[in-house]
């Protein structure tokens, strides 16, 4: 499958709740490859579909720290608690990142790739990167929550 450009800040993509997958099918698994196809060919540790130009309910995480990839249809935060800020950045806007104030902990449930319900109890990364990545299904940027935003500078230029 093809590795597709991801939209920038200010594209219509990103600003529109997306869809939701009302069926799992050869459509949504080629969406789904896509996402992770362009995520491995970049730098970065989520991305939605929003991001690719298509608005449907569809995420694709992968921390790169070993854990298993995860692919989230239709997520839905459940449970959120405690508040904590964090630095965010984001492949539809690059070279800045943000302060942006998350949950602690969140619960998602979703159905994977092959349509079996999940559940995802986070912390940490995990859980910012869930909200951040199912914040662009409902057309959120950080940049719209950012409590600071930051331009990023080469150290070599």
């Amino acid at each position: 499958m093809p590795v597709r450009k991801i939209v920038q800040l200010g594209d219509e993509h990103l600003k529109k709740k997306s869809a939701p997958i009302k069926q799992i099918n050869a459509e949504t698994l080629a969406l789904v490859k896509d996402l992770k196809d362009t995520l491995y060919s970049v730098d970065g540790v989520g991305l939605a579909a929003p991001q690719i130009a298509v608005n449907k309910r569809v995420v694709f995480i992968d921390l790169r720290d070993g854990s298993e990839p995860i692919v989230l249809i239709n997520p839905e935060i459940t449970y959120r608690e405690g508040k904590e800020e964090g630095y965010e950045g984001c492949l539809s806007y690059v070279g800045y990142e943000g302060l942006v104030e998350r949950p602690k902990k969140v619960k998602v449930k979703a159905l994977n790739e092959k349509g079996v319900a999940v559940e995802y109890e986070a912390t940490g990364l995990l859980a910012r990167c869930f909200c951040h990545e199912i914040d662009h299904l409902d057309g959120i940027m950080y940049v719209d929550q950012a409590i600071e935003m930051y331009e990023l500078v080469d150290e070599e230029e």
